[in-house]
């Protein structure tokens, strides 16, 4: 989600390094305060020996250690759909592709669309939907958590499991204790969405998300993680789903 963020920021606003270390810079004195967002802010404002930004020497071709293909794995064995690892997973996959990349780069038709609103709200729908989209990973998160402990007869501690999160691990950040607080007045809490609290951060921003996702789209700039919060967010909202074909055809 971070990196589609700033990618949105480079590709549809046209924002310098500078400019984007310094949006990330305001963000993590917010909500968003966590390590992630401020080792953002730092990697966008070192610069090399020859003084000049290293990010953009660096390339765009990820790998990864597992730990996100086993997620994924086990969202499907547990029938979860753990939809934003999923597609961080694919998103690393594809990144991996670079020589193929840089070939359909030269014959593929892309977006003539550019962006012509107003950056300033951009930014802040973008800050927006980051928050409710890392809501809505955390709430598959727990998701599976809860399946599986119902599955294996695990008793978990939720709370403690965010908290234990803030200690020590890449994605602490304050929001954590927001889970914590969550789970603490409701242990028997069936999706972090239907917390009160989140529920009033979802209603804010998902107008928000409907806005970076589209004109994502329009311009061409591929945002998957943010794509697939908002689609998930609009299932676990609706009341009717299309499976009723599915299971016609089925």
């Amino acid at each position: 989600l971070i990196c589609e963020a700033y990618h949105l920021m480079r590709d549809v606003l046209g924002l310098e390094q500078d400019e984007m270390a310094q949006v990330f810079e305001e963000w993590n004195k917010g909500e968003l305060d966590s390590f992630l967002i401020e080792i953002t802010r730092d990697i966008l404002k070192f610069k090399d020996e020859d003084g000049k930004y290293l990010l953009p020497k660096i390339r765009d071709s990820a790998g990864q250690k597992g730990t996100g293909k086993w997620t994924g794995i086990a969202a499907l064995e547990y029938g979860v759909p753990v939809t934003l690892i999923g597609e961080a997973v694919f998103a690393r996959c594809l990144s991996s592709l670079k020589e193929e990349r840089v070939k359909a780069n030269q014959s593929l038709p892309g977006s003539a669309t550019k962006f012509t609103g107003n950056k300033k709200q951009f930014l802040e729908d973008l800050r927006r939907a980051l928050y409710a989209s890392k809501i809505i990973s955390y709430a598959q998160g727990f998701m599976l958590l809860r399946e599986a402990a119902q599955v294996n007869n695990w008793t978990l501690n939720y709370g403690s499991i965010a908290l234990m999160w803030r200690g020590g691990c890449i994605i602490r950040s304050a929001f954590l204790g927001n889970i914590k607080d969550a789970f603490t007045k409701n242990p028997s809490l069936s999706n972090l969405l239907l917390d009160p609290y989140f529920t009033g951060r979802i209603r804010e921003s998902q107008q928000s998300m409907r806005q970076v996702v589209a004109q994502a789209a329009l311009v061409g700039v591929p945002a998957p993680a943010f794509s697939t919060a908002l689609a998930f967010y609009d299932g676990y909202r609706s009341a009717t789903l299309p499976a009723n074909l599915l299971q016609a055809q089925r």
